[in-house]
């Protein structure tokens, strides 16, 4: 009957109520929100709601953030381009982009993946994900190794890779593209180890070859690669001629171990369908396959006089678009064409790499399981001691 009056008492109990009288006003207003007919929520009411949220955005949990992301991304209003550009200023406002990134503090990395998680499904072509691009490249990806998380069973470092990745995609125009683009470099060469070296005899000098870590490379290199292609001679013009040779060098080496688990991989999934490839260790198989094919692709591009940045691959973890018959077509092409290309490139090796298939590790932990936000500003850690 009176639909913003009965909003402005919900906002009042959420603001001042206590404890479980404000969890019981939110929970029931992102339950309530989604039945009311359109007649209801007119622009009038959906914008009282978006200027009330704010007010409680200034003082949340996580929770209670995811709960309000949830509440205004289904807002009609919020659904055009302006809209979105406002949902993802408010998560960079909660995320606090502003302030200095310290990655011993949980409540401060558990704070930029949840808003992050939650400004990923916002970004597109017409809303950038700039911002949170910088960040990462700026203060998370140097302290990658120093990260730390609650959340047991959790590969922080993957789960940063992953959201990064992602987001690359949808990035503007960067002020410090060169600066930052060598921070993403060098964290990739940190994955992309050199071929061992060989004893006198022809042997290896040492006693097992490196660990190829391919989810990590994947994210890595899908993620230079979209911010390359702004800076295409970053390569060739901002390196100088020993690191871009180290770069190759590298580069050839994690190909040739490449080939020999996609082969290895297409062996054990052969003949396999339906319920075969529904078990958890064919599934572990077929995203492999996805990981080991995009990197392939994305070498191939680099490895191009001068370095090229037009293939198109999907993330390991993304659902694949669907295409039609041509489209189709000429992607298998131009798979089957990359692959065998990259083949005569690398020629693998034999036995080098050919160790069993069964040790092949891949970190399937995917979105971040925060469960019940732990306390954020104020409500977490001084007026309420809401600490979840």
């Amino acid at each position: 009957m009176d639909a913003k009056g009965t909003l402005g008492g919900l906002f009042s109990q959420i603001l001042q109520g206590e404890d479980i009288v404000r969890e019981r006003a939110i929970k029931f207003l992102s339950t309530k929100l989604k039945t009311l007919p359109e007649e209801v929520m007119t622009k009038e009411v959906e914008e009282f709601i978006l200027t009330e949220s704010k007010k409680v955005l200034e003082d949340v949990t996580g929770e209670e953030f995811v709960l309000f992301m949830k509440i205004l991304s289904g807002l009609k209003s919020l659904q055009t381009v302006s809209g979105r550009q406002q949902l993802v200023e408010l998560v960079a406002e909660q995320a606090d982009l502003e302030q200095t990134f310290n990655p011993s503090d949980t409540d401060c990395v558990d704070r930029l993946l949840q808003c992050t998680r939650q400004a990923v499904p916002l970004f597109s072509k017409n809303v950038h994900s700039t911002k949170f691009v910088t960040y990462f490249c700026e203060h998370v990806l140097p302290n990658l190794s120093s990260l730390t998380t609650l959340v047991e069973g959790l590969d922080i470092q993957l789960e940063v890779l992953k959201l990064l990745a992602e987001m690359s995609s949808f990035c503007g125009d960067m002020e410090k593209l060169e600066s930052n683009l060598k921070k993403l470099f060098d964290k990739l060469l940190e994955y992309m180890p050199l071929p061992p070296e060989e004893a006198e005899n022809g042997e290896n000098a040492g006693n097992e070859e490196p660990k190829l870590q391919f989810s990590y490379v994947e994210c890595l290199l899908y993620s230079f690669h979209q911010l390359g292609r702004k800076l295409p001679d970053f390569l060739t013009a901002k390196l100088n001629a020993e690191k871009l040779k180290d770069f190759k060098i590298r580069l050839q080496y994690f190909a040739r171990g490449l080939q020999v688990y996609i082969r290895q991989l297409r062996l054990a999934l052969q003949g396999k369908t339906g319920e075969a490839l529904k078990t958890e260790e064919n599934k572990i198989k077929v995203v492999a396959l996805k990981i080991t094919n995009n990197i392939n692709v994305l070498i191939k591009d680099l490895f191009h006089i001068p370095p090229s940045y037009k293939s198109t691959v999907t993330l390991s973890w993304k659902p694949v678009q669907k295409a039609d018959a041509s489209q189709k077509r000429a992607s298998e092409d131009t798979t089957s064409s990359s692959q065998r290309d990259a083949r005569q490139i690398y020629n693998p090796p034999s036995g080098k790499y050919s160790s069993n298939l069964g040790s092949f590790s891949y970190e399937q932990r995917g979105g971040f399981r925060g469960g019940r936000g732990r306390g954020w500003g104020g409500r977490g850690n001084r007026s309420r001691g809401r600490i979840y």
